[in-house]
């Protein structure tokens, strides 16, 4: 379903690089439904070196160190050793990363967008008082979000998508200068999570390992506009670099045991 007609960004959830490629083949382009769709082409070649490729990579993000030195319980990079690990990755490829920074442009006010739009593709659950329905009726959750969002003044939105303009622009800007650029994916390194929702550019996202407690970590390959192609090529050899693709989820063979009480 819609939430945010001008940020959603589709696409695939795949075992492999090859597999997302191959759905991104089947499903991308005009179908003649979606008016706000481009005819762009998508050509991946599976024999191109990602050395051809100029790839950056996020420096301020991998170099956030693990913990706050003001405070060292409070941790800042929960994913720092992997995304470490994932630097010597790169080398052993031969790979060269540049160092990049992110555009500087306040995204969070920007969020205002995503809030009011998700709140127009449900306004027929909000004014029927069917959100009521739903479980989650904490502050920040989606139905309090859809009633708050209606008393978004129209100026604040009308400004943030011209704030928007100028954030797209600067990210053509950089991307210009690099073909893919790498970044940690994790709960502090959410810049690029929003502002490549509010500019569109694709982003491939990877395993790059696993926590103690078995849950996942991952990578995320950012491109230009129209150019998964690029994205694809970096993931793919990082991927097959690493085989972390390949892990399956442990299955106990016998049910856990009932709760006593």
């Amino acid at each position: 379903m819609a939430l945010s007609w001008t940020m959603d960004k589709l696409g695939p959830i795949c075992r492999s690089v090859e597999d997302c490629a191959l759905v991104l083949d089947a499903i991308y382009g005009p179908d003649g439904q979606d008016n706000s769709v481009i005819p762009a082409d998508f050509y991946w070649n599976a024999n191109l070196s990602p050395k051809q490729l100029r790839v950056g990579y996020v420096k301020a993000a991998f170099d956030t160190p693990l913990t706050d030195p003001s405070d060292p319980k409070r941790t800042l990079h929960g994913t720092k050793k992997f995304d470490d690990a994932a630097l010597d990755v790169f080398k052993r490829l031969g790979i060269n990363l540049m160092p990049v920074e992110l555009p500087d442009v306040p995204y969070d006010p920007m969020r205002l967008i995503l809030n009011a739009e998700a709140a127009a593709a449900f306004d027929e659950l909000t004014r029927s008082d069917r959100d009521a329905l739903l479980v989650q009726q904490g502050k920040s959750d989606w139905p309090n979000s859809f009633r708050t969002s209606r008393f978004i003044p129209a100026v604040d939105y009308v400004n943030a998508n011209r704030l928007r303009s100028i954030a797209i622009q600067k990210w053509d800007d950089l991307m210009r200068t690099v073909d893919v650029i790498v970044t940690p994916t994790n709960a502090t390194n959410l810049t690029q999570l929003v502002a490549t929702n509010l500019t569109g550019h694709p982003a491939v996202i990877v395993p790059n390992g696993f926590r103690d407690d078995g849950t996942p970590v991952s990578l995320t390959f950012l491109a230009g506009l129209f150019e998964e192609a690029k994205a694809l090529t970096v993931a793919r050899a990082y991927q097959d670099a690493t085989g972390f693709h390949l892990k399956h989820p442990v299955v106990p063979l016998t049910p856990p045991a009932p709760a006593s009480g």
